[in-house]
This record gives C-alpha cells, structure tokens and sequence, in this order.
C-alpha cells in the first residue's frame, strides 16, 4: 500500500473514532431530550432554541474556529519536525481563547436582556445568562481538543464529547424539571405561570450544557498535563531550533483563525438569522407569537436535532481530515492530498444518502417515538422531515468541503463561498414567506437551498485547487440509488408489519433491521466499495470477511 494509502486509511480511522463518538453523543442528545422535550413543551424548547442560537452565535465568534485553526497550525509544525514551534502556537491559543472567550461571556451574561430583545424572544433571558460563562470553558477546551487533533490522536476529543454529554444529560433533565416548577410557582405569583414555567425549564436545560463543558475540560486538562511531559522531552531533543517571537506567533493565529472564523460566522449565523426573519414576518402576516415560537421549537429541536446527527460525522471527518491534508500539503505530496479528498468524501456519502432517505420514510415513525408530546405538531414536523432531510447529503458535503479547502490553504474560498449562499438564502426565505406565505416550510427549504449552493461553490474551488477528479458514478449515483432501494424495503417492511400490530415502537425495529441489510447488500452488489476501498474502513478487514463469506464480494 502506497504512503498515501496509508495517510488515507489512518485519518479514516482517526475520523472514525471522532464520528462514533460524535454520533454517541448524540444520541445521548436525543435520549435525553425525550424527557426534557416533554418538560419544557414546544413554547419552553422555543425558549431554549433562541437561547443556544445566541450562544452559538458568541461561539463562532470567540472560540468555534480554535479547534481547526490550532489543529492545522501544530500538524504543520510536527511534520516538520517543529516542536517547539508547535508548543508555541498552543500557549498562543490559550491566551487567545482567555481573552476572546472571557470578553464574550462577559457580554451574553450582562447582555442578556438586549440579546433576547433582539431575537423576540425575551424569556429567553433565562436561559442565555446561564449558558454565558461557558463561553470561556468552551474557548479553552477547544484549543486543547485541536492541539491533540492535530497530533494525530482523536481520542481524547472523543472521550471528552462522550463525557460532556452524558454530564450534560444527567444536569439538563433533573435541573429542567427543578426549575420548571420553580417557574411554575413564580408565574403563579406574576400571573402568567405558562410562560414563566417555559423559561426557568429552559434555563435548567442549559444548565447542563455549562457543568458538560466543564467535565470534558477537567479530562482534558488531565490527560494534557500527563502528555505534556513526553512532549517536553521532545523539545528537550531539538537543538538549533529557532522559535518563533510570541508576537509573530500571536500573528499566525490570528491569521489563521479570522478565515476559519469568518467561514464558520457566516455558515453557522445563517440560523439565527434565519429566526429573526421568520419571527418577524410571521408576527407582520398575523401569526400569533405562541405559534411562531412553537412552529421555531419544532424546527429546532425535532427537525434539525434528528438530520444533525448524520451531519456530525462529516465534522468528525474534517477534525481528522485537516491536519491530515495540512501535514500533506506542507511537504507537497498531492497525490496524498487527492486520496484523502476521495477517501474523505466517500465515507461520508455513504452515510449520508442512507440516512437522509431513511429520515424521509420513517420521518414520522421516528418523530412519534422519540417525541411522543409533538402530537399537536406531528403534521408540522412529519412535512418538515419530507422537505428538508435532503440538507443531510448538502450539509455533509459543505462542512467536509469547507474544511478540505482549508486544509489545502485556501482558506479564503470557504468565506467567499458562504456569503454568497447566505445571501441568497435570505433572498430566497424573504420569497417564500411573503410571497408563497410557507411560514415554518420556509425556513426550512431556505436552509437546504443554502446548504445545496455551498455544496456547488466548494465542490468547484476542490476540484480547481488540488487537482483532484470527482468521481461521480461510486461515490453519489451508487449510495443514492441503494439507498432509494432501501428506502422501498423499509416503508415497506414499516407499513406492513404496522397494519397487524397497530404499534409504531414494534414495527419501527424490523424496518431498521431491513433497511442496514437492504442498504449493505446492494452498496456492495452493484460494486459502491471495492475490497480494496472496503479494507480502507475503519474495521474493513473484518466487513471483508463477512461479504465474501455471504458471496457479496
């Protein structure tokens, strides 16, 4: 196996390790959110929703680029053999994630008011001042999460996501409960118990995203502070060194960071803008605010939590993928490059078609298992799953795309590419409120446009850039059509079993089991992964094994 096989083989299972832990945690997201959903109601999971839109906002803006951006800068150092260098660039980083990260928390705790005022939705006050302090937590765990990502190790990333979210599940569901009560009786005394419930539930929900990060920091730090003695005497074996000045450091950072953090504001700022407009026009067309805040609780809480979870194996992938092709790139191995850019891309269409079918089929069997209280939105959130679970192909494609662009040092692409799609994605959501009135729907297909146009824009810079030929027939035409296949099998398998037993729970099980069987069988019948490619996956030895065993391969 050539050297670039092997790069590309070790990042795949480097970014697979960071995906499953990914995709744990957010199922750990998902099972925890059944019983917080059902305690805070679609007017409370509104409040919740405008709070984390804000935080996000500050994130991107204080410390979302960090992990990345240190990621890249170290791997390049340390295939160099630079280690001082790269110690150099993390005192950097912490520095940098103390100030940006302490000055933004400052402002969403004390800014809490006007912050909320701005989104109208001013309960959410609540909700926002407690997730404030966690800005700077987060800031530092980032810079500490990107300095091993860009070692080559995705471990301690992973292990501190599994850890942040069972922490964050635990506090989320008791703290949401305490405190809506206590909101409860508070909204007794003020008159107006259903709001004030809503607000100090959401509040408790937050909680648990604050004492989450604070966990996964400890472990961190813990298993920092134990490697930074091997890597001491690393930089103890450098001799005629010279280490950059802190100031000169201090100015790779920032021009590093402000690309990757001007391309994720604008990709991920879609979101809240996209509330503010939707609240706005809604409230302009005679919709009443309930409806609004409980339509915008549907979207972001059912709809856009269940299609995130595929979604955050294509971050995964870039966490592993960048240092990867940074590394590469740094000492002009383009054909390592190329192999990464299609190994990477594969991976994930083959999870990302299967999964945005599947949600298409099952969309309202799920939605009734995991949510059983949106009943009064069932309609809503069922027609939400048809029209948008197509964002999960889009979304996948433009976070990987994003961060190959970067990897390649292009990093000016991805922020050219994202303003131009966010301005036509709020073109577009404008159209289709005031125009065609789609009120929720609008939202909803503005996101997929934008993520669709992202798609297009990044596949193009790739392919102009490094060189790299798409291959079309194994890596989008094969999965798409196997997963259409199994999409037939499994509403199939659903709806049957469903007539007899009248249980969605019962029939909902057999339909998964047919759709991984369906969906492997024919990916590997119509030859979507050779052996070769097959044995490039993270336990692909064994997955080759199996299917020459059955006579798939």
């Amino acid at each position: 196996m050539s050297q670039s096989k092997k790069n590309g083989s070790n990042f795949l299972v480097q970014g697979s390790i960071l995906a499953m832990a990914s995709i744990i945690s957010r199922i750990i997201g998902l099972v925890y959110r059944l019983p917080m959903t059902s305690i805070l109601g679609d007017m409370g999971n509104g409040y919740y929703s405008t709070a984390f839109e804000i935080y996000n906002v500050m994130l991107i803006i204080s410390s979302y680029s960090l992990p990345l951006a240190v990621s890249k800068l170290v791997s390049a150092r340390l295939a160099k053999g630079e280690t001082k260098k790269a110690y150099q660039i993390l005192k950097g980083a912490l520095l940098f994630a103390t100030i940006s990260g302490g000055i933004v928390s400052l402002i969403v705790f004390f800014g809490a008011e006007q912050l909320a005022g701005i989104m109208n939705t001013p309960m959410s006050v609540y909700a926002l001042r407690v997730l404030g302090p966690g800005l700077i937590v987060v800031a530092i765990l980032g810079v500490l999460r990107g300095f091993f990502q860009g070692t080559g190790t995705m471990v301690p990333s992973a292990i501190s996501q599994i850890i942040e979210q069972i922490v964050n599940a635990i506090v989320s569901v008791w703290a949401a409960y305490v405190l809506f009560n206590y909101g409860t009786r508070i909204g007794k005394v003020l008159g107006d118990k259903e709001h004030y419930a809503a607000a100090y539930g959401a509040a408790g929900g937050t909680l648990g995203t604050l004492l989450g990060s604070i966990a996964a920091l400890i472990f961190v730090g813990f298993i920092f502070m134990t490697y930074l003695r091997i890597f001491k005497k690393k930089m103890k074996k450098e001799h005629n060194v010279n280490v950059d000045s802190f100031s000169y450091t201090m100015k790779m950072l920032i021009v590093t960071i402000v690309p990757v953090l001007l391309s994720t504001t604008v990709y991920n700022i879609s979101a809240s803008i996209d509330q503010g407009i939707f609240k706005n026009i809604a409230a302009l067309q005679g919709y009443a605010k309930d409806q609004a805040d409980s339509w915008y609780g549907v979207f972001s809480c059912k709809y856009r939590l269940l299609i995130n979870v595929p979604i955050s194996i294509a971050s995964a992938m870039v966490a592993s993928a960048v240092p990867k092709l940074t590394a590469s790139y740094a000492e002009h191995d383009l054909e390592a490059v190329r192999s990464q850019i299609q190994a990477s891309t594969r991976f994930i269409m083959v999870i990302a078609f299967p999964c945005t079918v599947g949600l298409m089929v099952l969309g309202k069997p799920i939605l009734l298992l995991l949510f059983p209280t949106t009943l009064s939105n069932i309609g809503v959130a069922t027609n939400m799953m048809w029209l948008g679970s197509i964002a999960i192909v889009f979304y996948s494609i433009s976070t990987l795309s994003n961060g190959l662009l970067q990897g390649i040092d292009r990093m000016k692409i991805p922020v050219i590419n994202a303003l131009i799609a966010l301005v036509a994605h709020i073109i577009v959501l404008i159209v289709l409120m005031l125009v065609f009135r789609l009120n929720i729907y609008a939202v909803v297909i503005a996101n997929t446009f934008f993520a669709f146009l992202m798609c297009i824009l990044n596949s193009r810079a790739i392919v102009k850039y490094s060189g790299f030929k798409r291959e079309y027939k194994k890596t989008y035409i094969i999965p798409a059509f196997c997963s259409i296949l199994m999409g037939v099998a499994t509403l199939a398998t659903y709806q049957s079993i469903y007539k007899i037993v009248k249980r969605n729970v019962v029939a909902i099980i057999p339909a998964f089991i047919v759709a991984f069987i369906v969906y492997g069988v024919t990916l590997l019948l119509f030859k979507g992964l050779t052996e070769d490619e097959l044995k490039r996956f993270p336990g692909g030895t064994r997955l080759v094994k199996i299917a020459k065993a059955v006579h798939l391969m």
